[in-house]
């Protein structure tokens, strides 16, 4: 099992690396200070669970857990406050850790984690569906985090090395690029550009241009390129 430690706290990512060395089954063990950082170390390490701390500075735990794409980790908390174990739950939580905790206390929540993960690698992979989509980004621009609501996005371009979300009144960078983008965000959006790509919920009409090209106009008003290239998939999904 592939764990990672998701703590503000160094003290606490400390014990509880220290407990889980004690454990059997555990073949890696990395950690992050916060949820920027875990969302990094996600990509890189693939954890097969996380141990993740509620009160964070900018983003909590539950953001964060909102905000894992599919499929994705699975997640004990671990916090000193007892008031989040509802939401905890809400969030498919395999296990609740109040701090203080300790071995026979951490090694049950080991036990429910490698239950869970035996009966996922004995069941195929399901289709993608909408309920396992993203319901949220996390956006950092000039050292300060924000939460995205997927549902607020309009639509998405390409500018270099990032993308914008356009979303009501704001254009946000994400350091991400559009293929990577859209395999998180699900069958709700739709590429109709080589440089853009919509959410279909979002299109209120097409209209049609010269050479089979079209523009997608939404909700909001904003006016999308659709290529001929991606005209047909498009009005297909609609």
């Amino acid at each position: 099992m592939r764990i990672l430690i998701v703590d503000d706290e160094r003290p606490a990512r400390d014990r509880l690396r220290h407990l889980l060395a004690q454990e059997t089954g555990i073949n890696a063990i990395a950690e992050a200070r916060d949820a920027v950082d875990a969302m990094q170390q996600i990509a890189a390490f693939a954890p097969d669970a996380l141990f993740l701390d509620i009160q964070m500075p900018e983003v909590s735990g539950l953001e964060l857990a909102a905000s894992l794409p599919a499929p994705a980790p699975l997640i004990v908390f671990a916090t000193a406050y007892d008031q989040y174990a509802l939401q905890a739950f809400d969030a498919n939580a395999i296990d609740y850790l109040l701090k203080p905790y300790d071995q026979a206390r951490l090694g049950r929540a080991l036990q429910r984690l490698r239950e869970r993960l035996l009966a996922r690698s004995a069941q195929p992979l399901p289709p993608f569906a909408g309920e396992h989509a993203l319901r949220q980004l996390l956006v950092t621009e000039r050292g300060v985090t924000r939460v995205i609501r997927v549902d607020r996005i309009g639509w998405i371009e390409t500018a270099d090395n990032y993308v914008v979300l356009h979303t009501a009144g704001e254009q946000p960078l994400m350091r991400q690029t559009l293929a990577g983008l859209l395999d998180k965000l699900g069958p709700g959006f739709v590429r109709c550009h080589r440089r853009a790509a919509v959410q279909l919920a979002w299109i209120e009409r097409v209209e049609a241009l010269d050479k089979g090209d079209c523009e997608l106009v939404l909700r909001d008003g904003a006016r999308v390129p659709c290529s001929r290239q991606y005209r047909a998939a498009v009005m297909a999904l609609l």
